[in-house]
């Protein structure tokens, strides 16, 4: 009877998806926490200090899953504003953009564990007293990975952790939780 229990356990286990939606469209929204350090930031006095900081972030997608292993996603990520003191100024990031993904998924069941990777176009605002304001866009590599699980048979809930690699930054992540509606 346990053979027969442990079969029938891992058989459900290896099925692609238990929703009937393991390709087509989907669209969603998440919450997350992202984090930037900065060492040696120059300010318009010669003085170099570090900048770390965090801040409450969003973002809204839409994407495709061609079949339950490959999908493309794009987000339009906000960033926030992130502000720390540096040099007894405070100095404020804002960074929001669009990011296009290609996205790996192994199914397991309900659950789906998956990498990401992507580009983010980006405008960036930095501002602050007594330092010059900078007003720019940039582009640069975005990856990931996370775990998600479905409910309902569509609504997919994931977490998720992605590391943007700016060149100028030390480190830049952000923790995602989100929630996807899969048409």
């Amino acid at each position: 009877m346990r053979r027969y229990l442990l079969a029938t356990a891992l058989v459900a286990l290896s099925t692609p998806s238990f929703a009937e939606n393991d390709s087509g469209f989907y669209v969603g929204l998440g919450a997350g926490q992202f984090n930037v350090e900065i060492d040696d930031v120059d300010t318009a006095n010669g003085i170099q200090e570090a900048f770390d900081s965090d801040d409450t972030v969003y973002k809204l997608f839409a994407g495709w899953r061609f079949n339950p292993f490959i999908g493309v996603e794009v987000d339009y990520v906000d960033l926030g504003g992130p502000e720390d003191t540096v040099a007894n100024t405070k100095i404020k990031a804002e960074v929001s953009g669009i990011a296009p993904y290609v996205i790996g998924t192994i199914p397991l069941g309900p659950i789906e564990l998956f990498a990401k990777v992507g580009y983010y176009f980006y405008d960036v605002e930095i501002s602050g007293q007594n330092v010059v304001s900078v007003d720019d866009s940039g582009e640069d590599l975005v990856y990931g990975a996370g775990g998600g699980l479905t409910l309902f048979e569509h609504l997919h809930a994931r977490l998720e952790y992605e590391i943007i690699d700016v060149s100028e930054v030390d480190d830049a992540n952000v923790i995602w939780l989100s929630g996807a509606w899969r048409f």
